[in-house]
């Protein structure tokens, strides 16, 4: 068997006379052996038909290939008659006895190729992104390829249906020829650009250099400005010297913007952005267009628990405190009064340029209320009010809208009885008092119930001497004695050494709530309100000589006594007169439950007592000056007429009397 035999296997030759042609047909015979299926070779288009395009390979025969795979993306044919393509060959006969042949296939194949070769050397390959799958997106680079999302773009992106149709490079991170298989990345290649931009960036960037970026990212505290290759915060704060409420106002992802370089740390390769920083700050003319006590107009820009800020010009902005929006009114929100947007006028206040701070008050623009009441309810006139509500500490009592006033605990009694006015007062009780002091800056108005009678104690010596007699009933039971009623505001202490003449161990088995009980005073401290009385004392003075003998000159049936003497000479046409009550505008407004109270902290309680006891002082001292000086003369005359009547010698002898007897017992 010759090598021919050997290498393409047994074959009829066909006869021919002449050497040479028979050498022509060997030839073509070894030609036809040497072409192997799944190869590319080089074709020639002989004919194009209505159907197929006859390509010639240097084979037996000519191939047909669908003239569908030669229709470019236009409709139009992409060859000619005579034409040189590449074909790929998938049989060398088919039953038709022609070569099958595919052009679509050959150009696959060149790509994967092509592809094989840019992945060992590590070069891009373009391509046009042309859909969307799970995961991510789909790529034509000559052949299907797959992006997955993670490496579209440097940060991740939610709408990726924004790139198809895009074209772009892309680098192959996976390879499988076998399989069908490539994985591209274009984020690699956007990392390997952003660095290379990063390093150009770094070298020129400065602080304090106007630079000029694009706005990748918008959040909350500030946007993210690509400088090149590197990111900046210009932080919300220094976007604007006035105030914006979030980013996006002023900004959308891929505006240009110019900012200046405010930080940088190369080490952290962190940079700090400002946009105001490019324009003067307002804060610098502040002085000179605003002065204190000055009117302005502005706008309600923020609210807050604390009070109301109002932008006076961009970038300026003044704070109304809840505690200047009104004079009356106690506002717990800014809300209750003013809403966001709002135009309204305000008074300067203060002014601190050094922490850009501006004082405002709303309520100064109108007349201070407060500043009315002197004239209206003066120091010691009496009102007519409705309690709005009881504290342990005082009642308060509607004056006007917005305006009460306090009766504190220690002005409701003399006798200092009422520890809790709880347990006495209600809301909505109708209360008469004495306007006892009115600060107007503290905007406090302190009145007194117990100041509408004089006080009992300032003429306690006269009426209840040392060593006088009298009746009381007893109020209180203590472990050390027994508290005497002698009269409404005035009270005595028995101590127990005192009750009897003999030791005394409990003091109720002797004594008794609401028992009347005669008495002798012993002790007297008119300042502390302290009057001690004695049973025992009394009981001694009435076993002695000496009370026998003053008993025996007694006239029978005489009970006048120095009181009863006064007031029958007395002039009453003389006293003054009763006054007039003031009703106050707020008498009359209804008080529902659902009002609310009227709440006070323990310094402004401390605040209000001490002006109340200042007031109460104040009030008692005009009140007994003018009292005295009404009273006076017809108080002489009565004492006059009295001093010349034998019943009031009498009476005083026999207070003259109890006192010697009391210094004799002494001695």
């Amino acid at each position: 068997m010759t090598n021919v035999e050997a290498a393409v296997g047994p074959v009829e030759l066909p006869t021919l006379d002449d050497a040479e042609d028979f050498e022509k047909l060997i030839e073509e015979y070894l030609r036809s052996g040497s072409i192997v299926e799944g190869e590319i070779y080089n074709g020639k288009i002989l004919e194009i038909g209505k159907d197929f395009v006859t390509v010639d390979i240097g084979y037996k025969s000519e191939g047909h290939i669908r003239i569908d795979e030669f229709i470019g993306p236009d409709g139009t044919l992409t060859i000619e008659q005579g034409s040189v393509i590449d074909v790929y060959l998938e049989r060398r006969e088919n039953e038709n006895g022609l070569v099958e042949l595919s052009k679509e296939k050959a150009d696959r194949l060149k790509i994967w190729d092509q592809i094989s070769d840019a992945c060992e050397r590590d070069e891009l390959v373009e391509g046009t992104i042309t859909g969307r799958v799970k995961g991510g997106l789909t790529v034509d680079i000559g052949v299907k390829a797959f992006l997955p999302g993670s490496q579209v773009d440097l940060r991740p992106v939610r709408n990726l249906d924004k790139f198809i149709g895009e074209v772009y490079k892309f680098k192959v991170i996976k390879f499988n020829k076998k399989r069908g298989n490539i994985v591209l990345s274009r984020r690699a290649l956007l990392e390997k650009e952003r660095e290379q931009l990063k390093s150009q960036t770094l070298e020129h960037l400065q602080v304090g250099q106007l630079v000029t970026g694009i706005i990748k990212n918008i959040t909350e505290y500030g946007c993210f400005v690509d400088l090149g290759g590197i990111d900046g915060l210009l932080h919300i704060t220094d976007m604007s010297w006035g105030r914006v409420n979030h980013p996006s106002e002023m900004f959308y992802v891929g505006d240009e913007v110019k900012v200046k370089v405010l930080k940088f740390d190369s080490d952290s390769e962190r940079v700090s952005l400002g946009l105001k920083q490019g324009t003067e700050d307002p804060w610098q003319r502040v002085e000179q267009s605003y002065q204190i006590n000055q009117r302005v107009q502005g706008r309600v820009v923020s609210l807050t628990e604390y009070g109301a800020f109002i932008e006076l010009e961009e970038g300026v902005e003044g704070l109304v405190h809840v505690s200047e929006m009104s004079w009356t009114k106690r506002v717990k929100h800014p809300s209750k009064l003013v809403s966001i947007g709002d135009e309204l006028e305000a008074l300067i206040l203060d002014i601190d340029v050094e922490n850009k701070r501006i004082s405002l008050g709303m309520k100064q623009i109108e007349v201070n209320p407060w500043t009315l009441l002197s004239e209206r309810y003066p120091v010691g006139s009496h009102i007519r009010a409705r309690v709005r509500n009881v504290t342990n500490f005082g009642v308060f009592v509607g004056i006007e809208e917005g305006i009460d006033g306090l009766v504190h605990v220690s002005d409701l009694s003399w006798s200092g009885k009422i520890k809790d006015p709880r347990d006495v007062y209600e809301k909505g009780l109708e209360l008469e008092a004495v306007v006892l002091n009115i600060d107007a800056d503290k905007e406090r108005f302190s009145l007194g119930v117990k100041q509408l009678t004089p006080d009992p104690w300032d003429n306690i010596e006269s009426q209840y001497p040392i060593g006088r007699v009298l009746e009381g009933t007893v109020t209180k039971i203590l472990d050390f004695g027994a508290i005497v009623e002698l009269q409404a505001d005035i009270e005595g202490l028995i101590h127990i050494s005192e009750i009897s003449m003999e030791k005394v161990e409990n003091v109720g088995s002797h004594l008794s709530e609401g028992e009347k009980v005669r008495s002798k005073v012993i002790s007297l401290i008119p300042e502390e309100r302290k009057i001690g009385l004695s049973v025992k004392r009394l009981l001694e003075f009435e076993q002695s000589e000496e009370y026998s003998e003053f008993m025996k000159d007694q006239p029978s049936g005489s009970s006048t006594n120095l009181g009863e003497l006064i007031a029958e000479k007395l002039d009453v046409t003389k006293l003054p007169a009763s006054p007039e009550f003031i009703e106050v505008p707020a008498l009359n407004a209804d008080f529902d439950d659902d009002d609310e109270e009227i709440g006070i902290d323990e310094a402004e309680a401390a605040a209000a007592a001490a002006a109340a006891a200042e007031a109460t002082a104040a009030a008692k001292a005009a009140a007994t000056e003018k009292a005295d000086a009404a009273t006076d003369e017809a108080v002489e005359e009565a004492s006059a007429d009295a001093a010349t009547d034998e019943a009031v010698e009498e009476a005083s002898a026999d207070a003259a009397t109890d006192e010697a007897a009391d210094d004799g017992k002494d001695k």
